[in-house]
Order: C-alpha cells, then structure tokens, then sequence
C-alpha cells in the first residue's frame, strides 16, 4: 500500500494543515479525512473540500481522483520527461503516487500539497526522498553554493530553534557549515525524533540538484535513511488518524 498525506493552507495565517489521507492498494484508489480536519476546522475555518463533501465518508475509486490527478503533469508534455528528471525517479517507476509524493503536488491555484507515509525500503530501514525547503528565503549567494554541491556530499540536521515563525524548524547544512535549505515542514517531528534517539544511524546525502531553469523548490533533492526501531511509528500523532476509527470507538 501507498500512502500520501493531503496538507491544507490557512491563508490568513499560513498555517499548514493535515487534513486527509490518500492510499492506493489493489488497483483502487481510497480518501478519507484526518483528525488534521477537524483542527484545521476548529482554528482555521477548514470546510471539506468540494469533490469530498463529508469529513465522515470513506471515498474510493478505480480512478486517482482529480483533486490529485490535476496535480499531474501529463505524459503528452514535452516537459515531461524533464520533470521526471528532475524528480529523480527510475524508469518505469513514474506512477502517480510517486510523483506526487516526490513533487508535492502544490498548485498556484489553491492552497493543497501532498507529501508522503514513509515506509520501510528493501533493506527495511527508514527512506524518504524530499527537496529543500526556503531556497527562495536565503541570500542568492546560498543558491549558488547549492549548484555546485555533488550527488552523495553528506547533509547534517540543525535544530534552528531561534526561527521566529517555527521554533521546531530543522535547517540542512554541510559538513563544512554552509546552509542548504530546510527540511519540509512535514517530516519535522518524525525527522526530530530520529535525530534525537539515534543520531548516528540519520544519513542524509544530496540525492540531485538540478540547475536553472528547473523552478527553485526543485533546485535539491535530498535522501534520508535511519534505522527503523520497533517502537517508531512515523505521522503517528492524533492529527493523523482516521475519522473512520476514531468514531467506531464512540459507537
């Protein structure tokens, strides 16, 4: 099963919101809400989103539904196989949820992103591919550092606790002390408690950079694997959950 979180925007105070899960398993393609919703409701205003208009409905289709699928780049673009370049996925392994887990799926036109469950890899450790975040914030002279790293230059994790819009933001750097970017918002818990538990097991290394023209939020690809623990769950937190479940236990 493939999993994929959907990430809403408060536009007044640019909070990100989970607020729904697609999977896909056995050719069928499934979204429910999450427990994200209803925060993002309370703090936010959040109304379900039109194509899904019940917090409480489990939706399933053959199809990937449109909200992501019009988050696509289609196949017929001749831009397309240098998106898939630039995303840094093999061969016959563009499916849609890869590219959308890979991509973000963000639109100029609305306030959605998506980003990935991470899931053990053949080697059963913890693996996730993610580009850095910020780019566009840092002085240009950091961008243009950032062109000449190699594939393989090994990234380390800071926790920059003195970010005055987030206090638990984890900025990427080299070993030499030059910043890259940030990690995405997302993965900051998860990413926060593999450094803290085993820091010598978190591995982060650039994956690809891809050079000008490519859109800046593509600019670096990174890789990150850590030994996977029994007892480590990623996005396991009470925003995540299911709506489903969490009403079966009132019933």
């Amino acid at each position: 099963m493939k999993t994929l979180f959907l990430a809403w925007q408060d536009s007044i105070s640019r909070t990100w919101f989970p607020v729904g899960k697609l999977t896909h398993e056995d050719g069928m393609y499934h979204f429910v809400y999450i427990q994200g919703a209803r925060k993002a409701e309370k703090e936010a205003n959040f109304q379900p989103i039109w194509s899904f208009p019940d917090f409480d409905y489990h939706y399933t289709s053959p199809e990937l539904f449109p909200l992501f699928a019009n988050r696509l780049l289609k196949r017929s673009r001749p831009d397309y196989k240098d998106f898939v370049q630039w995303l840094n996925i093999p061969a016959h392994q563009d499916d849609p949820i890869a590219l959308l887990a890979r991509s973000g799926g963000k639109r100029q036109t609305d306030s959605f992103e998506v980003f990935p469950c991470p899931e053990r890899d053949e080697n059963g450790v913890y693996h996730v591919h993610f580009f850095a975040h910020g780019l566009r914030h840092f002085p240009s002279d950091v961008e243009q550092y950032v062109r000449t790293l190699e594939v393989g230059t090994r990234l380390l994790i800071t926790h920059d606790m003195q970010n005055k819009f987030d206090s638990r933001a984890l900025i990427l750097r080299t070993e030499d002390l030059h910043f890259v970017g940030y990690c995405p918002r997302y993965f900051t818990q998860d990413f926060f408690e593999l450094v803290c538990d085993r820091p010598s097991q978190v591995n982060v290394t650039v994956e690809r950079v891809n050079l000008p023209p490519t859109p800046i939020q593509f600019r670096l690809l990174c890789s990150l694997t850590a030994e996977w623990s029994d007892d480590f769950h990623p996005f396991s937190g009470a925003v995540f959950q299911e709506f489903s479940q969490v009403l079966a236990i009132y019933t």
